[in-house]
């Protein structure tokens, strides 16, 4: 079995900024590139940290409304002062978080999770800037065709991985859900089957109707 990597799904060409660029040429790479966010890389090209469409929006939440019909906005200090800031250096997010390009989907997806991030930057073993993978990049894995999915789980997970003839179970797939139905040898490899097709890219669901022939494991758990 073998998770999509970073690097076979992030994007090479990157738009970037130093930490002098100016306010307004960030804005304009930004609409020209028809992107969100931008790196900016310190003289070495290693990431220093990252200015998005959020960060530049601070410029315009901070001011007072000349009508004085809102209230004058209450922000903390760092927001403060990035909101009065003029180059990339002090309107940037930082520092930067980052990937690797060997780090598989699964990865890349739980660091965005509990960071809360859109975006990571992928550097190389030297800390320089090789790509960036968005949460759009990590979800065209769900673009696979049902086919591939189900070959897969046929192939590795069921022949190579837990060495089950495929043509004993019935797999089929529909839309990414996976629906099961046959007889295993063993109880304790039902949850197992079940868990590694879940862990296929791709995959949205499993519907499990396994049965089994006897109690016990059968085989050991791949997952340990």
């Amino acid at each position: 079995m073998r998770h999509r990597l970073v690097g076979e799904l992030m994007t090479s060409a990157v738009v970037h900024v130093r930490p002098d660029t100016a306010f307004k040429e960030i804005v304009r790479l930004l609409a020209e590139h028809d992107i969100t966010a931008v790196p900016v890389l310190d003289d070495e090209d290693r990431p220093l940290g990252l200015v998005s469409e959020a960060d530049l929006l601070l410029n315009e939440a901070a001011r007072e409304d000349p009508a004085g019909l809102l209230l004058t906005p209450q922000l903390a200090a760092a927001e403060r002062a990035r909101s009065r800031a003029t180059t990339a250096e002090g309107l940037m997010t930082a520092p930067a978080v980052c990937a690797r390009p060997e780090w598989t989907v699964v990865e890349a997806a739980r660091l965005m999770q509990g960071k809360g991030l859109k975006r990571l930057a992928v550097v190389d073993e030297a800390g320089r800037l090789v790509g960036v993978v968005s949460r759009s990049d990590l979800l065209r894995v769900f673009l696979r065709h049902d086919r591939a999915i189900r070959e897969e789980i046929r192939h590795d997970v069921l022949r190579r991985t837990l060495d089950i003839d495929p043509d004993t179970l019935d797999v089929r797939v529909r839309d990414g859900l996976v629906t099961l139905t046959g007889t295993v040898d063993h109880r304790g490899q039902v949850p197992v089957v079940e868990r590694l097709c879940r862990s296929v890219d791709g995959v949205v669901g499993v519907n499990c109707l396994l049965d089994h022939r006897r109690a016990g494991t059968g085989v050991p758990d791949p997952a340990r």
